[in-house]
């Protein structure tokens, strides 16, 4: 296409064509995108408007105005509009208004999944110094003092869901008064609250509301999420109840230039394939040559020093102005990149995600993404971050080696129209219910009319509880109550960011706790001899405990990494549901996971050398959770000409891809869930391939996978073919997490397979 853009950016872009060659498969032109605006259903009160006005804000744009109206009226509601399109003034202005109300002034609680985001919205709260409002952190950065003066003094408190987990609900007493005020929970960055950390959102947020109840509040809840699928669904998964849907854009962007890289198809001569790595570098050192502040983003930490070191490597006159930022940085660290990227000191930053959620740095021109982020809905947060000024901004995707990159190189159209994933959890799963239970048992004894809550699911889990003797039954006038039984309080011992109750921690000998992992997957991630990264530093497990629950590491030198080998047995326990798809039939239900890790292969870290292989000698893991499963007959294998011998190959490269292009129809990556490929599987009767929550108790992939199954495996058949190697490659069907080293594959099995059961590519006519 044409570039008639008379903007430097696009103008740089254009020049792509004559860089990379026939390694630019595809550039899309996004038009600038005027403002909508609306007035409020009714005025703001005088005091909220005049604070307006003075900081120039003289109209809301057209979303803005639908979510406060709905707000205002007592609606929870759910922003899921693009980056800097201003979804904090959705909720801050009708906290402003709680709080100054003269008869019934409100409060609000507003929650973050990090620490920075908090800090960052204390700053935006403060810049709206609104006379009367007053905001404060209460999170684990905070001292006890401070902690304190914000439960007595703030009437908008800032805090992310483990400390409202661990200090707030468990000591709700001390919060009395501001509970009983609450008007606003607002929840932020829904988009990341998904899986088992959402699912244990879901049960904070009902043990919230019961206690609000118990004080006489019910508050409005707000949730704010980066454009993703069926917002509203997921929104009303967390909270429980109606929530309105604000979905319709109204603020203005500039002119945006998308680019689509395939590194494999740039001309080198006789040298070497680039790799990912090396093209991002080139382009972050071009663009910030040409004085275009860039931002790359990357899908790990050790690649942003990777990609950072080759750009200073190549380009020396860079050493200074380009720099990494990951997590594991101090926050002070953080701050001052992003000071210096705002200033106009840094021209590039090379970051993880840790950039991606919602932290504003202001006046960047290009963003280049060093593979795709794994979803539709972080590919456009990410592109975002440049333009947020209403300048033109240009975003460039590096295609990596996996599989949902090169379905997006061959289906550039898909980029620009496919809908955003949704996002799902599972309220049900007993391993987050439970706990969650018991924690609520503690805070106030629970009663039949907690049902409004927990529904059906509040019975079998006080029973589980009861059984465990974590809690005893109770008779009163009006019913039987489960009270707490045990010592302590239960929140204390549980986490929010796995599906077990069971931890390993990971330590130094001198007993410095850096991690934790679930007891469940502690085997495969921190055996004897595991290279295990902590804040992108690379530790080597030297014992592992599992009756203690303690792994023992010291520090690597990061030139190698480990992969785990296990073997994997894995038996229906359960069916729910089943249909025919194409010539196999998808069931869904309840699967257990028996895997013992039997060995771990070293490799070096440039070159994926392997330098070993360790055999070992380690209990086995059992886990309980939710699969879905193809049954493939007998006659489907026959047709597709499958021999005997070839069929665990077949099976299995079928498998790896399937997993690959999965996130398609869900957010989630290949390392949530799992998978076996069997030539008989007894419950079935029949050859399988089965995919599986990775968490005790399922997250909620697995029923989305069976809703999804007719098209995810028409497009793991259009990968198939579409992919240009012979034998199978990460592209296709090998893969970075498979317990048997991705052996067998046989992706030409895999092919013949899925045709014959008779899947049709998107695109074949």
């Amino acid at each position: 296409m044409a570039l008639t853009s008379p903007d430097p950016v696009a103008a740089h872009v254009a020049t792509l064509r004559d860089h990379l060659g026939a390694g630019l498969v595809h550039l899309e032109r996004l038009p600038p995108r005027p403002a909508r605006t609306a007035p409020l259903a009714r005025p703001l009160p005088a005091a909220v408007a005049e604070r307006l006005g003075e900081l120039g804000l003289d109209a809301l744009w057209s979303h803005q105005a639908e979510a406060i109206d709905h707000l205002r009226a007592g609606r929870s509601t759910v922003v899921a509009t693009g980056t800097a399109s201003g979804k904090s003034l959705c909720y801050q202005l009708p906290i402003a208004e709680a709080v100054v109300d003269p008869i019934k002034p409100g409060t609000a609680l507003v929650l973050f999944p990090t620490k920075a985001l908090a800090q960052d919205q204390l700053r935006s709260f403060g810049h709206l110094s609104m006379p009367g409002l007053v905001a404060a952190t209460y999170d684990g950065d905070a001292s006890p003092e401070q902690r304190t003066w914000a439960r007595q003094h703030a009437n908008v408190v800032l805090t992310n869901p483990e400390m409202l987990h661990h200090g707030l609900l468990p000591h709700h007493g001390r919060w009395a008064t501001f509970l009983m005020r609450l008007r606003y929970v607002v929840i932020d960055e829904l988009h990341v609250l998904r899986g088992v950390f959402g699912t244990h959102v879901a049960h904070l947020l009902r043990r919230l509301q019961r206690l609000c109840e118990h004080y006489g509040s019910s508050p409005t809840f707000v949730f704010s999420s980066a454009t993703i699928g069926q917002p509203a669904d997921l929104a009303r998964s967390l909270c429980g109840q109606a929530v309105a849907q604000v979905t319709d854009d109204g603020s203005p962007h500039g002119e945006r230039l998308v680019a689509l890289v395939d590194p494999g198809r740039i001309e080198v001569g006789d040298g070497p394939p680039l790799s990912a790595n090396r093209v991002t570098a080139g382009l972050v050192a071009d663009l910030v040559h040409a004085g275009h502040r860039t931002l790359a983003f990357c899908r790990s930490r050790a690649g942003t020093e990777v990609v950072a070191a080759e750009v200073v490597r190549r380009h020396p006159d860079l050493t200074g102005r380009v720099r990494p930022y990951r997590g594991g940085y101090l926050a002070a660290e953080r701050r001052e990149i992003e000071a210096q990227l705002f200033s106009g000191v840094l021209g590039g930053v090379i970051a993880t995600s840790a950039l991606e959620l919602g932290v504003d740095v202001g006046g960047l021109d290009a963003v280049v993404l060093n593979g795709f982020p794994g979803t539709i809905a972080s590919m456009w947060q990410q592109a975002g971050r440049a333009g947020r000024e209403g300048q033109a901004s240009v975003a460039i995707l590096v295609a990596g080696d996996d599989q949902l990159d090169h379905y997006f190189l061959n289906h550039p159209d898909e980029v620009f129209s496919r809908p955003p994933e949704p996002a799902v959890v599972n309220p049900a799963n007993p391993y987050v219910l439970d706990p969650h239970l018991a924690c609520a048992a503690y805070e106030q004894p629970l009663h039949h009319h907690d049902e409004r809550w927990w529904s059906s699911d509040l019975d079998d889990g006080v029973r589980r509880l009861v059984v465990d003797d974590q809690l005893k039954l109770r008779p009163r006038y009006d019913g039987l109550r489960a009270v707490w039984a045990a010592r302590g309080h239960p929140a204390s011992g549980m986490g929010l960011r796995s599906g077990s109750s069971g931890e390993v921690r990971i330590a130094f000998a001198d007993g410095t706790l850096i991690g934790t992992v679930d007891r469940s997957r502690a085997c495969e991630l921190v055996h004897p001899g595991a290279i295990y990264l902590h804040q992108g530093r690379p530790h080597r497990v030297v014992r592992l405990d599992l009756v203690d629950g303690a792994a023992i590491v010291e520090p690597a030198d990061g030139r190698e990494y480990t992969l785990a080998r296990s073997d994997v047995a894995l038996r229906i326990t359960g069916t729910d549901a089943e249909r025919p798809c194409g010539r196999f039939t998808v069931g869904l239900g309840t699967v257990e996971v028996t895997s013992r890790v039997t060995g771990y292969q070293r490799r070096e870290v440039l070159t994926g050398e392997i330098l070993g292989t360790e055999e070992l000698d380690l209990p086995p893991s059992h886990l309980v959770t939710r699969g879905v499963w193809w049954s493939v007959p007998d006659r489907v294998l026959a047709d597709a000409a499958i021999a005997p011998k070839d069929v665990p190959g077949t099976l299995h490269a079928a498998e790896h891809t399937a997993i690959g292009i999965l996130p398609l129809f869900t957010i989630c990556d290949r390392w949530d869930v799992g998978g076996v490929s069997t030539p008989w599987l007894d419950e079935l009767g029949t050859p399988a391939v089965v995919i599986y929550d990775g968490y005790p108790g399922g997250a909620g992939i697995a029923e989305l996978g069976y809703r999804s199954a007719q098209e995810q495996l028409a497009a793991t058949l259009e990968l198939l073919e579409r992919c240009r190697c012979t034998d199978g490659c990460p592209s296709c069907v090998q893969s970075p997490k498979c317990g048997s080293w991705n052996e067998p594959l046989d992706k030409a099995g895999a092919r013949s397979l899925l045709r014959a059961a008779g899947f049709v590519p998107p695109t074949a006519p």
